[in-house]
């Protein structure tokens, strides 16, 4: 069992409110709290809430039936005689001794008839009406920056948590029975949201937890936070509910064991505000609040009660002490060890979210016709002898037609494209323009590639381009030189003359018209040129691929390709197109 050390070693400057006469002799100062108005406790609650509680009496409450249910005043929170007064009084305390600590005049402030942090903003619960809990910190952050709520209740504090579960100037850690039991919060998932994610701490317990075990995690606990979070304020919530042999209760904490949280809570030398709680076996609440009011003032008190007109509520003992029992403890130390481990992170207070990263599929969303992504995907993926399909390496996308126009085109590997990177720049330069027309070729394109399977169209285009590739007596036709050679001339030739001379069609001497009507004519020649000799070079393909190898029976992309034998008329209209890039 935790013992009690440094109990006398200093006094503090302790503040008690009390709404009687009794006084604590010369110890402290007893304060009669003022009683909280209603627009005090609106600071908080709901207007109409408050207005509820202000008329509602057991004589009218059958008039107030349907705001009965709406602000859960009922079973659990029954209507009494003095409703309104216990509470003014209650929240009155708690604000008082906030005020005490934050002028300075006080080093530690008790209110024993606070500690409702069950009540919501707009509803009551779990006996609790009014939050005095969140007015005191509330008064409380008017002076500090940051307040550290502290619950030893047996039952979750929920209604502080909630308050407070969206802001950093809060944190809130509550130890309490999970599973079960009431209000049914307090999951150690439970950490906050917005501003106030990782500002809710909460440390759920099984059933017969003992003295040892809680200081093991209680201390350990509390200390990291003191020293991660630096509150300049603390608020701590005495309820006695956790105490051996409570009515409610189910733990099996010792009076000496409730207290020891307290004193090392007041070791810290930070302003403290205590306030009670819960607790169904009267004696035992009594007992532990008056040990704990000895342990903040400093004092040790006798272990044998003095008579008084109430002492036979202790016999037959009469002392002061709450022992534990033999009640079987639940909380293993594997699960207290897990539990540890995850509600912290230290400096989470000084992160920020990184922004997400844009998908790539947001990227091709902005513009389809640009996926600069695609290269690098390719690079990873596509082995170094299949067609790539990236703009960025020579504009081979829309170039089907082009490998097997005249079987001069260039290898994929990287080494012959690097030998030829110039050209294929000039290329894709003088090309660029003829996108225009992108629309109405790619059409024309796909409903050719169709006529057969695009699997087997793709076999052939990669396979003649490998048997193709240039030797080094042989231009390239990326070559612009490559028209002198005694080869047939090649029909992507064509194309970018035609685009090249597009900027001609500004000249005062040729209408408008007329220029767009011929160029639109030459456009569609050029593009049945194109396939009119693209086959006439696959039969390139496959007299040169003979001269190499006599053996017919290992041609069969080649047969494949004379079924496409160009027409005299095919012809003929290339040369129409030359008459009529002449004319212009």
């Amino acid at each position: 069992m935790a013992t009690l050390a440094h109990h006398s070693k200093s006094k503090k400057r302790v503040s008690y409110f009390y709404d009687g006469k009794r006084t604590l002799g010369t110890l402290p100062t007893v304060k009669s709290p003022k009683r909280a108005t209603p627009r005090q406790m609106t600071r908080f609650h709901t207007d109409e809430y408050i207005d509820f509680l202000y008329r509602v009496t057991p004589q009218n409450v059958e008039e107030l039936s349907m705001q009965q249910t709406r602000f859960n005043v009922g079973e659990d929170c029954p209507i009494f005689e003095g409703l309104f007064e216990f509470c003014s009084i209650s929240a009155g305390g708690s604000i008082d001794a906030a005020n005490k600590l934050t002028s300075g005049e006080s080093d530690i402030a008790i209110n024993w008839s606070g500690g409702l942090h069950h009540a919501k903003r707009f509803e009551a619960s779990g006996f609790c009406y009014v939050n005095d809990i969140v007015l005191a910190i509330l008064e409380l952050l008017r002076y500090h920056q940051r307040v550290l709520y502290i619950d030893i209740d047996i039952h979750h504090g929920d209604g502080v948590e909630e308050a407070f579960y969206t802001t950093d100037r809060v944190l809130t850690c509550s130890f309490h029975k999970f599973g079960q039991f009431f209000p049914g919060t307090g999951d150690v998932s439970d950490v906050g949201i917005g501003s106030g994610k990782h500002y809710a701490v909460n440390f759920p317990l099984k059933d017969g937890m003992d003295d040892w075990n809680f200081q093991n995690v209680f201390r350990p606990v509390v200390q990291h936070i003191m020293e991660w979070y630096r509150p300049g304020a603390v608020v701590l919530q005495c309820g006695a509910d956790s105490l051996a042999g409570d009515r409610l209760g189910c733990f099996n904490l010792s009076m000496k064991g409730h207290a020891a949280c307290v004193d090392f809570v007041k070791d810290f030398n930070l302003p403290l505000l205590v306030v009670g709680g819960g607790g169904y076996t009267i004696r035992n609440v009594a007992r532990a609040w008056t040990y704990e009011t000895g342990l903040l003032l400093g004092e040790t008190l006798s272990e044998y009660l003095p008579f008084n007109n109430f002492l036979d509520y202790y016999g037959p003992e009469y002392k002061l002490d709450v022992p534990a029992n033999n009640m079987e403890n639940m909380n293993t130390p594997a699960y207290l060890a897990d539990m540890k481990s995850i509600p912290f992170a230290p400096s989470v207070q000084m992160q920020h979210v990184p922004k997400d990263y844009e998908s790539e599929e947001d990227e091709d969303n902005e513009n389809p016709d640009i996926r600069m992504s695609q290269r690098q995907r390719n690079v990873l993926v596509v082995p170094e002898n299949e067609l790539s399909d990236s703009e960025d390496e020579g504009n081979r996308r829309n170039e089907r037609s082009y490998h097997s126009s005249n079987g001069k085109g260039e290898t994929s590997t990287r080494k012959s494209r690097a030998s030829h990177k110039n050209s294929s720049n000039e290329h894709e330069g003088r090309s660029s323009s003829s996108r225009a027309h992108k629309s109405s070729s790619s059409v024309r394109e796909r409903s050719k590639i169709s006529k057969s399977s695009r699997p087997f169209a793709d076999e052939v285009l990669n396979t003649s381009f490998r048997r193709s590739s240039p030797s080094a007596d042989r231009p390239s036709i990326m070559n612009s030189s490559s028209s002198t050679s005694t080869t047939p001339k090649p029909a992507v030739s064509s194309v970018p003359e035609v685009t090249t001379k597009e900027p001609e069609i500004q000249e005062p001497s040729v209408s408008s018209t007329q220029v767009e009507e011929t160029t639109t004519k030459a456009t569609e020649n050029t593009e049945d040129n194109v396939n009119a000799n693209s086959n006439d070079s696959s039969n390139d393909v496959k007299s040169e691929t003979k001269d190499d190898n006599n053996d017919k029976s290992n041609e069969p992309v080649a047969m494949e390709i004379d079924t496409n034998e160009p027409s005299i008329e095919a012809k003929q209209e290339d040369k129409d197109t030359e008459d009529v890039l002449m004319q212009q």
